[in-house]
């Protein structure tokens, strides 16, 4: 989930810390604690993490930091399964679709509640789906197929689309279709805001912004015998050796982001262990098409041509990630090894920048967030790189939440970002990525290519799964030919536990279930 939001990073060339490498895998049924013994129970959960969640509202945020916390009250018809390539049901308990694959029935899962004590029924799950879909400039084209939704009974949702949509049930199972009670349960949408009601295992507490944020648990959970946590507490530590010294130490449990450079140091370490789980993160630069020369395209393949991938994978990653041939990502479904993407040639690079409408050079600005390392790097590279071309590259450091705003708005010229996939569709990062019109003007470059657009709303109406890899994978080449994003590489998502801490796994698609999580003495 990244979404174009600057958080701080998660990777550092320079920092210092602790850890030990491992992996994991979930099943959200199994309440052993992840070591086959009867599972513990209580304990209040302490999570460092480098940046604080932004907002509650599910309909609208962008931030990795939000939305990992509200996932914990906030539940949706389906989930996504543990290798994130597929959906299971989770409030609703089935569905069917009609033989012309315009009507979806579902049959909603039997005696669940809000942590209010309301049942939920069919009536919060169209009041939820409908304020979904009809947001501007937040989640709303996921349910853009959306004709209508009906609550013919309690416990049954009919939805009805405007023409086949293959996505729906990935659609249905992001964050943003979350089922809340009707109306808000009588409170206002800011006031609900302010104290999430959702079906999920944990229950609003409170959140001193800049400080920390707190949730307890449900007693009211419809899953027997889920949480075992007594709280969760997210604390705000945005020094990376800080957040390590707070794990080893005992005082937290869990460190979201340890800098990959402080892997090895940490291997050994007494009661520290760390996951690097496969993810679906991919980082990229950003390159504005309203600002020239970035509308040529001559000049973006030569700067696509000039990055030098494996160098930043063994510079930022400390070798943990893999060179990006494509924007999608190799835990996505129909995402194509066979892509090349443009890879570092710097005598191509010259070649290109021959070819364009400023075959001297040029001077630019990157945009970066001020006390992101990430961006900072990768600035510096990126520098140094061009200079070779005859590009001067000035860096602009801003305020994180500027730079988030000035992305969004295409106040730049070149920058840094990142994606991790909310569902387990690549419809949702390719309609954002490469439809100017769905409301995120193509990942803020503003790209357009009209036969790339017409593959992307074809693949959305095929359920062929034979057709839609046909077009997703031309899409993928001619997205890499027209170098709209400079795409980087692949990272895994780190983090560092307690080894009091059992069952806690990222899925690749960033989010985790805290449900699962259990905390021995």
């Amino acid at each position: 989930m990244r979404k174009p939001i600057a958080v701080l990073a998660a990777v550092t060339i320079a920092v210092t810390g602790l850890s030990a490498c491992g992996s994991g895998a979930s099943d959200k049924n199994d309440t052993s604690g992840g070591n086959g013994a009867a599972a513990a129970q209580g304990g209040d959960l302490v999570i460092v993490r480098p940046g604080d969640s932004v907002s509650m509202d599910n309909t609208m945020v962008f931030s990795n930091a939000s939305i990992w916390v509200f996932q914990q009250m906030l539940e949706s018809l389906y989930e996504v399964t543990p290798d994130g390539k597929d959906v299971a049901p989770l409030l609703a308990e089935s569905h069917t679709l009609s033989e012309d694959k315009l009507t979806w029935t579902f049959k909603l899962k039997q005696g669940v509640k809000f942590s209010n004590g309301q049942p939920m029924t069919s009536a919060d799950v169209k009041f939820s789906i409908d304020k979904a879909r009809s947001t501007e400039g937040g989640w709303e084209f996921l349910d853009v197929a959306i004709k209508n939704i009906d609550a013919p009974d309690p416990s049954t949702v009919v939805i009805t689309t405007k023409y086949p949509w293959a996505p729906l049930l990935a659609d249905l199972a992001n964050f943003s279709n979350a089922i809340l009670p009707k109306d808000y349960a009588g409170k206002s949408k800011d006031e609900f805001l302010k104290a999430p009601i959702g079906t999920g295992p944990f229950v609003w507490d409170h959140w001193t912004k800049g400080s920390e944020l707190k949730l307890v648990k449900n007693p009211k959970y419809w899953d027997t015998g889920k949480p075992s946590l007594d709280s969760v507490t997210w604390k705000l530590v945005p020094d990376d050796n800080s957040r390590n010294v707070q794990i080893q130490g005992g005082q937290a449990h869990i460190n979201e982001s340890p800098p990959f450079s402080s892997v090895e140091q940490l291997k050994g370490q007494p009661g520290v262990k760390v996951d690097l789980f496969p993810s679906t993160k991919t980082d990229y630069i950003l390159m504005n098409q309203n600002e020239k020369p970035y509308d040529d395209v001559n000049v973006r393949r030569a700067i696509s041509y000039a990055i030098d991938r494996e160098a930043l994978v063994k510079t930022l990653l400390f070798g943990n990630g893999e060179v990006a041939n494509s924007f999608l990502m190799p835990g996505v479904v129909y995402y194509d090894k066979a892509t090349p993407g443009i890879q570092y040639d710097m005598a191509k690079a010259k070649e290109e920048l021959a070819k364009s409408s400023v075959p001297n050079g040029f001077t630019t600005t990157f945009l970066a967030s001020s006390g992101d390392n990430t961006d900072q790097a990768i600035a510096q590279v990126l520098q140094s790189s061009l200079k070779e071309l005859g590009i001067t590259v000035k860096i602009q450091n801003v305020d994180p939440s500027a730079a988030h705003d000035l992305q969004n708005d295409m106040k730049y010229e070149i920058s840094h970002s990142y994606w991790t996939m909310d569902i387990a569709d690549p419809d949702e990062l390719v309609t954002f990525a490469v439809d100017p019109d769905a409301g995120s003007k193509s990942f803020f470059t503003g790209y357009r290519n009209p036969a790339v657009i017409a593959d992307v709303k074809a693949a959305q109406k095929s359920f062929d799964p034979a057709e839609r890899q046909r077009l997703y994978s031309r899409i993928q080449k001619q997205a890499a030919e027209d170098a709209f994003l400079a795409f980087l590489y692949y990272s895994p998502f780190s983090y560092a536990t307690s080894t009091k801490v059992k069952g806690f796994v990222a899925l690749p698609t960033g989010n985790y279930h805290l449900e699962d999580v259990t905390l021995s003495k």
